[in-house]
């Protein structure tokens, strides 16, 4: 708890030398943390997956539905109490889901899926909802960047139904160096910008931060180019899904389409 005590020093030297850039905390396992940090950092991020659900075991992997609405009413026990906190003090929070550290409990539901991350994530959104806490921003990210796409447009779906608008913030996790790096964060980001989704992105490389800026500042520049392109209509193709694609069955010539492997 003294490290998170002493962000109020950190806020204070920062501000008493000119930098006015907003402090973030990202907090994991520990929702007293998450307090302390409330009140002194503009915003803190907590990963739903261990906030209250406890450290993935993977020794309960069944629950009764008795038991499952008891876990989720733990949630909100202990999620108001930390809404009240940035209330009074003004602070943002960012609901952050990672692929990687899904709780048992989803786990034992969903699976390690897509729907399994917006179920962890939207859990969190309605108590939000409920308590008219707003000041809110949502990422759900993964390294696979099939996952995360799916992830985010299901996700922006769910809250469409649910009369939410949440703002989206977009990152491919650890997407590695160099030119695969950059492949994998222009596909997954790439894809959901030119889909209208997305606030804000983080390009995760594995190299020195400023690395990333220019790379998150091209995807950028090349969706903007499209902002005033004439509209061109477009018919969905008979039996596509949006939120679940697959691959369309193609007719084999020799030894290419049909069930055949794909080539280079």
């Amino acid at each position: 708890m003294k490290e998170a005590e002493n962000l109020m020093n950190i806020n204070i030297g920062l501000r008493s030398r000119g930098y006015m850039v907003p402090l973030v905390a990202d907090v994991h396992f520990n929702p007293k943390v998450a307090d302390v940090a409330a009140q002194y950092a503009e915003k803190v991020r907590i990963n739903p997956g261990n906030y209250v659900d406890a450290a993935r075991t993977f020794k309960k992997l069944e629950y009764t539905d008795e038991e499952y609405a008891a876990e989720v009413q733990k949630i909100r026990d202990r999620f108001v109490p930390f809404l009240n906190i940035c209330k009074e003090n003004h602070t943002a929070i960012r609901i952050g889901v990672n692929h990687g550290s899904l709780s048992d409990r989803i786990m034992s539901r969903y699976g390690d899926t897509p729907e399994g991350m917006v179920a962890s994530c939207m859990e969190f959104l309605r108590v939000c909802v409920e308590e008219q806490f707003l000041n809110v921003v949502i990422s759900i990210k993964a390294s696979n960047t099939v996952v995360m796409v799916r992830t985010v447009r299901l996700l922006a779906a769910v809250m469409e139904q649910e009369g939410m608008a949440f703002p989206l913030h977009l990152g491919v996790t650890e997407a590695g160096d160099g030119e695969d790096g950059r492949i994998k964060s222009a596909l997954g980001i790439g894809a959901l910008l030119n889909d209208g989704l997305g606030d804000t992105i983080r390009v995760s490389l594995s190299e020195a931060p400023e690395a990333e800026i220019p790379v998150a500042r091209k995807l950028v520049d090349y969706v903007l180019l499209k902002q005033n392109h004439p509209f061109v209509p477009g018919v969905e193709a008979p039996g596509f899904n949006y939120l679940e694609p697959s691959r369309r069955k193609t007719r084999a010539v020799r030894n290419i389409g049909g069930s055949h492997l794909p080539l280079s």
